[in-house]
This record gives structure tokens, sequence and C-alpha cells, in this order.
């Protein structure tokens, strides 16, 4: 038996410390795990809501396979759930149906608004790519009030739209949908704006983003049949299979716009990364899609519509290549140039 007085007061006050650390209001690691777990359970609520009401708005009825597929569960906890989810008076269980109230609806128009106003502030304010900017909104959407939406809101300017051209929803719940068309339905020969890109699933979106498509490019169909469709846009031309290009909504230009627009691609400059070593070009624009702390990067740079920009050298392996640009050599990777237009 320990009769030390000094060891036995150690071991009281490490047993103390050991209980603080786990009890501890707020700070203990059972608060922690305790509020990470209502986390949890709040988050799997509202990525329910939102799935019930993307079914709703597309026309789909949502099921218990499609919850748990989006939340990537099992059948049995969907059920758990959804029945905890009634009892909280956000939506309706009647026979196979499934359907939101208003208190639900409500909660769903806010966790989208979130979402795509969060997607506005990474494309904008960050230096997130377009790859990462849904994964990190899903972060994200569970941790913004209502409060501090709106607040984003306001920084943003209040935004309509999400840089992949989904409509945000207003505090209020109203929203402009953006009333495009798949791409596939588009008349050959027909110019267009593409008003959409769907960024889900992740992987066709990825292959989106690889081929250089966004909101506000013009596109003109050249070709279309059942296991391609082939198509200008921004100055390149694209192969997509049909079913990749359904995550494309378009809409056609008036014929006033058409003589205005791009979709002569021959007017639309060729990109710097072209250029040849030791030729000097006119900047005459600047892609849409390079967005936030990318494109005032080049703004800081002076590489403006005008500048002239000389192709000094590049380097052994390929990358990055030189370029004269006001009287300085500033370096580029293939992946900025690729933004900057010159003629």
């Amino acid at each position: 038996m320990i009769t030390n007085p000094a060891i036995l007061l150690l071991i009281g006050t490490t047993i103390l410390a050991v209980t603080a650390v786990f009890l501890w209001p707020e700070k203990g690691l059972l608060a922690r795990w305790q509020q990470a777990r209502q986390m949890t359970d709040r988050a799997r609520h509202e990525d329910a809501l939102k799935h019930i009401y993307k079914c709703q708005q597309k026309g789909r009825r949502p099921t218990l396979e499609s919850i748990a597929g989006a939340l990537h569960i099992s059948t049995n906890d969907v059920t758990e759930l959804l029945t905890q989810m009634q009892s909280s008076q956000l939506l309706h269980l009647q026979s196979d149906d499934i359907s939101l109230t208003p208190a639900g609806m409500e909660s769903a128009l806010h966790i989208i608004r979130a979402h795509r106003l969060w997607e506005r502030y990474l494309a904008e304010r960050t230096g997130f790519s377009e790859a990462e900017w849904h994964s990190q909104a899903e972060l994200q959407e569970h941790q913004l009030t209502p409060e501090a939406a709106n607040a984003l809101s306001a920084r943003l300017g209040h935004p309509t739209h999400d840089p992949h051209g989904d409509p945000i929803p207003s505090a209020e719940g109203n929203y402009v949908y953006h009333g495009g068309q798949p791409l596939n339905q588009l008349p050959v020969n027909t110019p267009a704006r593409i008003v959409h890109l769907e960024d889900e699933p992740e992987a066709v979106y990825a292959q989106l983003v690889a081929e250089g498509l966004h909101p506000g490019q013009t596109v003109q169909l050249i070709e279309a049949n059942s296991t391609r469709l082939r198509f200008w846009a921004n100055g390149d031309e694209h192969v997509l299979a049909p079913i990749v290009a359904r995550n494309i909504s378009v809409l056609p230009l008036p014929e006033e716009v058409e003589e205005e627009t791009a979709v002569d691609n021959k007017l639309s400059g060729t990109r710097l990364s072209e250029l040849p070593l030791g030729q000097t070009a006119e900047v005459i624009r600047i892609s849409a899609n390079c967005r936030g702390v990318e494109r005032r990067r080049f703004m800081d740079l002076g590489i403006l519509p005008g500048t002239a920009v000389t192709a000094e050298m590049r380097s052994p392996s390929g990358e990055p290549t030189a370029y004269r640009i006001r009287d300085a050599i500033i370096a580029l990777r293939s992946n900025q140039a690729n933004h900057i237009y010159v003629k």
C-alpha cells in the first residue's frame, strides 16, 4: 500500500486531470464526441432534405434506396433517419411517398443556398480549383447559419447563380432557374451559350472541367449521333459521349446576338501557351474560367487586353515558359497560359 503523501497527491491529481480531460463541460473529450455526433446527425438530416428536394425538383420520386445511396448509409439507417425527421415535422411519410413539409422545404433551401454560396465564394475569392469546389462546399454547408449565409451573400454582391450555373435561392427561398436544355437537344449549327454544368457525379464533372468548359462559353454543335457529340467551344473542337454531354445545359442565342459572339471561333484568339518562342502577341482577353486569386494575379502582373507579350524561353523540362510582359520576365505554366488569349 502506498503511504507516501507526495505520491498519493500525485496520483490524485492525475486522476482529477484525466477525469477533467474527459468530462470537462463543452471542452472535454466526451463533450466533443457528443458535439461531433450531433453534428453528424444534423448533417445527415440536412443531406436527406437536400436529396429529397432535388428529387422533387427534377420530377423524380425519392426512395429509401436513393437516399441511402446519396448519404452512403444502409436502408435500415435511412428508415430510422426518416422516422426522426417526421417526428421533427420536416417531412411526411405515407406508404412509399416521401414529401417535405413547409419547415422541411425551408431547411432544404437553406442548405442548398449555403452550399452554392460557398461554391461561389471558393470560385471568386480563393485558389481552389473547379474540381474542389463541390467537396469543399459539402463540408462547409452544414456550418453556415442563415445569418452567416446572408452575410456571405452580401459580401459576394448577392449572386443569383453558383459557378456551375445552378440557381442560388434567396433568403426568402426564391430563385431564377437557368432555363437551359441539354446540349444533346441543341440543333446542329445553332449557336448557344452554356448556362449550367452539372457537378454530380464527380467523375463526369471532372471530364467537363478537363475539357475547359464552363458557364458563359458559346458553343456550336457540329455533329450529333448515338455515340458522340462534336462541337466548338471557345476556339476548340470537343468530342463527348452523349451521356456526358447531357450534363451540359445551353440556351440558344438570339439572332441579334449571334453575329456579336465568339461562336465564330476564329475571333476567339490563340492561347498564350501556343505562342512560339521569340514571337510577340497582344493580349485580347482572359478566359472567364479564370477566377479569384489567379485572375487578380494576372491583373497585378499587368496582363490586360492590349498588353504585348513575348515568349522568351522555355524550361528544359517543358514547364514553365518565360514571357516578357511590361519589361519583366514572368514564368507561367501551360495551365496558366491557357487562360490568356492573344492575337
